[in-house]
């Protein structure tokens, strides 16, 4: 008989549960941050197109926004229906809260 307890020693996962909890939680928590704000969400809206230029055309919507949509075929001071994304408002106006 000896002085010192001899029990086999158990392997415990929770820390490892525990990590990969966390992990995994905090990758859920990235992609519903990713798909709610960042991802963008486009309508149809009738613009005026401001100026055409290399990078595409720059039109104003309707409440006065200017937003670069890509290449048009269209001239300055021309209305037509572009793809917008709707977040841009949401977007300009933390930018500038004093509006």
């Amino acid at each position: 008989m000896s002085a010192f307890n001899k029990s086999p020693k158990k392997s415990s996962k929770s820390p490892l549960l525990l990590i990969s909890g966390i992990i995994g939680t905090a990758s859920v928590l990235l992609f519903v941050y990713l798909m709610w704000y960042v991802a963008p969400e486009e309508r149809m809206e009738r613009v005026r197109v401001v100026a055409v230029t290399k990078d595409g055309c720059i039109v104003e919507t309707m409440d006065g926004f200017a937003v670069n949509i890509g290449e048009c075929n269209a001239e300055a001071d021309e209305y037509i229906v572009a793809p917008i994304d709707k977040k841009v408002r949401e977007r300009a106006a933390m930018m500038n809260p004093t509006k």
